[in-house]
């Protein structure tokens, strides 16, 4: 479900045996840490531990109550058990793929499992796995949370970008779901292209931070043109590429990725010198403005009243050496959806912190962003209908 009536409840209305009046909330399970405890946890034990100590309520004196104190984490763990397990699938070629967890990126940590992860590089000479949406949003955080957790290090990192949506980065009309693409997404516009790139070279900037190598895959439209891959393949080499590559695996499958698959093959044998963004001593202040500064491109965080507070309590409380797990838009570098390209002089504003100390990580949340979204002024089941002859329309 996704009501925006569920983003903030008011539970037992009724007499005292229904139990204490409480404000809460609903997460959509993207966003829940039990979603972020399996796609971190490296095996059973390791779940059982991380449900355990997830912080469900505070006493009076505002100490923290885990799963465990309420006597619930094992039973928990029991219903998640079996979910730990990664699900072994196929490509349409054969070759195997873990899909396992579903945290989104914009507010969770944006990865799939650890254990996937595990048993795929003890079956494979090459592993791909997914960070969600951009280096800002998923591969910030593959590498500060999930690397820092798994101990795992990447060898090379796949950029995927568009011509599209780089024309939109460079001040094209917005795209509206439902109403035909713009003329100037469907015709060569180099000046538009050239525009947008500030966007990829930024991502090229972050990843660059963290010292592995980088392979843009031009994900190639038939509307694209050559001198459009042209442009963007040389202005990702000038901003530090290790190599970009045009794929087609959306019309010709593997064969279509074959050039990516060499230049990535390549990039992984480069040498690289991985380091993470920041140590774990770094306050929690100070680890939310290092990521702020350097992987968005802010120049400072605006907090709202009590969140330094509340970090003065977390960083007292034992949980300072927790990584950060930002919710952000994904459309923008930045807070803010509108800012496009490798936005300046702006600061990223911070309206709430939480402790996710089963998954081990603190979130704060920037700008608009939540944590439960809301159905658009017309949802599609007003377009599904039967029938009577059993036929469903409007489902797709």
């Amino acid at each position: 479900m996704n009501d925006r009536g569920l983003r903030h409840l008011i539970t037992a209305l009724g007499s005292t045996v229904d139990g204490p009046l409480r404000q809460g909330r609903f997460d959509i399970s993207v966003a829940s840490e039990v979603m972020a405890i399996l796609a971190l946890a490296s095996d059973l034990g390791d779940l059982r531990r991380r449900l355990g100590r997830m912080i469900v309520a505070y006493d009076k004196k505002g100490r923290g109550l885990s799963a465990d104190d309420f006597g619930v984490g094992g039973a928990m763990t029991v219903l998640m058990k079996d979910a730990l397990k990664p699900n072994l699938m196929q490509t349409l070629e054969g070759q195997g793929s873990f899909v396992h967890a579903g945290p989104f990126a914009n507010i969770a940590h944006g990865n799939s499992s650890i254990m996937a992860d595990l048993m795929a590089v003890r079956f494979s000479d090459y592993v791909v796995t997914e960070a969600g949406f951009g280096s800002d949003m998923g591969m910030e955080k593959f590498f500060d949370i999930k690397c820092r957790s798994s101990g795992l290090v990447p060898d090379a990192v796949v950029l995927v970008a568009t011509v599209r949506a780089l024309k939109s980065h460079g001040g094209g009309p917005a795209v509206v779901p439902g109403k035909s693409l713009p003329k100037v997404y469907r015709e060569e516009n180099l000046e538009l292209l050239k525009n947008g790139i500030s966007n990829l070279a930024a991502h090229l900037g972050i990843i660059r931070q963290y010292g592995i190598p980088a392979v843009v895959a031009i994900n190639a439209f038939p509307t694209d043109t050559q001198a459009e891959w042209d442009l963007l393949k040389e202005e990702a080499l000038r901003a530090g590429a290790f190599d970009a590559v045009v794929t087609q695996h959306w019309a010709k499958g593997g064969d279509g990725a074959a050039d990516l698959a060499r230049a990535v093959e390549k990039a992984a044998e480069a040498p690289k010198n991985f380091r993470l963004l920041y140590p774990e001593t770094l306050s929690l202040a100070e680890k939310i403005e290092t990521i702020a500064r350097n992987i968005y491109g802010a120049d400072g965080v605006d907090y709202s009243p009590g969140i330094h507070d509340e970090l003065d309590r977390l960083q007292n409380s034992g949980y300072g050496t927790l990584p950060i797990c930002m919710a952000k838009t994904q459309y923008s570098l930045s807070h803010d959806p509108a800012l496009k390209g490798a936005p300046k002089g702006w600061r990223l504003p911070i309206r709430e912190i939480r402790l996710a100390a089963g998954a081990g990580f603190i979130c704060p949340l920037c700008g608009d962003i939540t944590t439960m979204p809301g159905l658009p002024s017309r949802p599609s089941f007003m377009d599904i209908d039967v029938d009577e002859n059993g036929t469903v329309r409007g489902l797709f």
